[in-house]
């Protein structure tokens, strides 16, 4: 079961903030579409971790265990009435792969939604080229949590679950590699950078997105990474789920309007909090009784204030401050909003 609940300040913040800001078309290129009562797949004590994480614990609360295509449209028709958005579709971790897959094609054909597949790494080049031409996806969706079992989490590299033969077959015909990174240290890791400079030199046709703008959710996570990645002519960054101003401002100023995509990681967006950083940590702050008891969980803070409004909602709020800063024209707000999805949609279709 899933639901929305808007409030009357989530309307207001709309109304006075989002709107007129927002064009009436764009793409959202980061959504999670998928059923309750797949079968679990992977590593179960990376699920059961991922599950008591601020994600699992905020989140079980929000979209429990599904966000069907229909809860889907009633949420984007909900939170944007006058707008019309298209979301980029791929499933979610620690979910049956044949069962995920399977329901993203029946609702990408159904909708005309693009679509990604999301990968095991044991899978052979032939198996994932097949997959991928046979249901008419656009690229890959991996998890960095689907890798060899014997690799602990904070030693996890991409080339552990994003293996060189897949990316063969990405270069081969230019497909999508939608790229979520690990380690603790994530956009400023050493390792993270040289492989990510390895895609980039050694896969030029791969179309390369760094999601979460490489999970630099604070301005300290952003180090000297856009020193060592990101001028790839393929390589592209989304801002889902990433609020701070700062690490959307440096990757604008890095590379230019032309290469961050908007997305928002629906259903997990719906969550109602806003971000801080505290001594270069990122801190979600959520209304105290929302979720239960956050005490002690990771990477959050309780408040008593009345207005908090929904993650989606603060993320646009942080592109649009950004954007009156360094003077965004209108086009270039199209262009990350949607002309850059589109691009790439149509060079891979």
């Amino acid at each position: 079961m899933y639901f929305l609940n808007l409030e009357d300040y989530d309307r207001e913040v709309y109304e006075k903030e989002l709107k007129d800001f927002l064009p009436d078309e764009f793409i959202d290129f980061h959504v999670h579409v998928f059923k309750s009562g797949y079968a679990p797949f992977g590593n179960q004590k990376v699920r059961a971790s991922t599950q008591k994480s601020w994600v699992g614990l905020i989140g079980k609360d929000v979209y429990l265990d599904e966000m069907t295509a229909e809860q889907l449209n009633d949420t984007l028709t909900r939170l944007f009435p006058d707008k019309k958005v298209t979301p980029m579709i791929f499933g979610c971790t620690g979910k049956n792969l044949d069962e995920t897959n399977g329901y993203i094609k029946e609702v990408g054909d159904k909708y005309n939604y693009p679509m990604l597949y999301r990968t095991d790494y044991a899978m052979t080049s032939e198996e994932l080229e097949d997959a991928i031409i046979k249901g008419g996806y656009l690229g890959i969706k991996p998890y960095l949590q689907n890798r060899p079992l014997y690799i602990p989490a904070a030693e996890t590299r991409i080339f552990d679950y994003v293996p060189h033969h897949h990316l063969e077959v990405l270069n081969k015909h230019g497909w999508i590699l939608m790229l979520h990174i690990p380690r603790a240290k994530r956009f400023r890791d050493e390792v993270n950078l040289a492989q990510l400079r390895e895609i980039e030199e050694r896969y030029p046709n791969v179309k390369l997105i760094i999601a979460h703008i490489g999970r630099a959710y604070a301005k300290e996570d952003i180090g000297n990474a856009f020193e060592v990645v990101g001028q790839g002519e393929n390589t592209y960054f989304d801002f889902t789920a990433n609020l701070c101003d700062d690490a959307i401002k440096a990757c604008i100023e890095a590379v230019g309007t032309k290469k961050l995509i908007y997305g928002t990681d629906l259903p997990y967006s719906v969550m109602r909090l806003y971000r801080i950083v505290d001594n270069g940590v990122y801190y979600n702050v959520v209304r105290r009784g929302d979720y239960g008891d956050m005490t002690n969980v990771a990477n959050v803070r309780e408040t008593d204030e009345k207005n908090v409004t929904l993650m989606i909602y603060e993320q646009i709020r942080a592109f649009r401050r950004v954007a009156l800063d360094m003077k965004l024209s209108d086009s270039a707000i199209e262009d990350v909003m949607r002309n850059n999805a589109q691009r790439l949609i149509n060079d891979v279709k």
